[in-house]
């Protein structure tokens, strides 16, 4: 049997709450502004191959500016002391959060015995930041057909007021997938949001808990090609469960970067 120990954290940049479910690993250590560092009560479950037991997760809000470090045992354990020990001497390394990331990542490093070489070592670091509102687009729409043409108005007024006109066509197509499978397979009324950061997001929201499958689609098919579309079109897609269903989501590099957005046209032919 082989088993491995997991933090996993999905953090939400427009609520500024970060949810997080822990498989077996030691806690996340989170560090407000002006507040000392500590350690996350995220109940630590079962490693991953075990089974058996459902993974409970924890919400957290972490302010604008938070630092969240994430760590293998490597970095706290040893045989020159006990496992307690090494967890607060970490906890310790983190008094000047206000660093460049790299720094505060060096400083720990240099600080704590981590030539040991007893085992792999790995620290993860990140500093939140929340979207501000004018960069969300958010909706909610009824669970009728309609809604789908509803949705790409949306997308499309809301994309021209961000001058991001280049976008529009492809995201109009996505979400109509995206709306239409939630009205086809979903449950409850449907969420639309769109957040521009350093690339495009779009998330689509409903009740139902079946997470999306993508296949591949017979020629003689009349459906059943939109998630393939959305492979083909998008940089990156998803799904993920919610406490209340599911959403799916896809990433859209935004105009002028290295990565440039695939013709719609090239990819309908291309599934034919």
């Amino acid at each position: 049997m082989y088993l491995a120990t997991c933090v996993y954290a999905v953090y939400d940049s427009v609520t500024r709450r970060c949810t997080f479910a822990n498989a077996g690993h030691l806690p996340p250590v989170l560090v407000e502004p002006g507040e000392s560092a500590l350690m996350l009560d995220v109940p630590p479950g079962l490693p991953l191959g075990v089974g058996g037991e459902p993974f409970e997760e924890v919400e957290v809000e972490l302010p604008e500016g938070a630092l969240l470090a994430l760590y293998t045992d490597g970095l706290v354990e040893s045989r020159d002391h006990p496992l307690d020990e090494g967890l607060q001497a970490f906890v310790s390394t983190l008094s000047d959060p206000n660093q460049p990331l790299e720094d505060v990542c060096d400083h720990v490093l240099n600080t704590l015995d981590t030539h040991h070489g007893e085992d792999d070592i790995a620290l993860l670091m990140a500093r939140v930041q929340g979207l501000p509102t004018e960069s969300v687009g958010d909706w909610t729409l009824p669970r009728e057909p309609r809604s789908v043409g509803r949705a790409r108005e949306y997308a499309r007024a809301q994309l021209l007021s961000w001058d991001m006109e280049p976008l529009v066509d492809t995201t109009e197509l996505l979400v109509s997938e995206l709306v239409t499978n939630a009205l086809r397979y979903g449950e409850g009324e449907i969420r639309l949001r769109l957040l521009l950061d350093r690339t495009l997001v779009c998330e689509v929201w409903d009740s139902g808990l079946v997470q999306p499958r993508r296949r591949r689609a017979r020629d003689t098919d009349e459906g059943g090609r939109g998630l393939q579309l959305v492979g083909l079109l998008s940089a990156a897609w998803g799904s993920r469960r919610t406490p209340r269903g599911k959403t799916v989501w896809f990433e859209l590099p935004l105009p002028g970067g290295e990565t440039s957005l695939t013709d719609p046209a090239e990819a309908l032919l291309s599934l034919f």
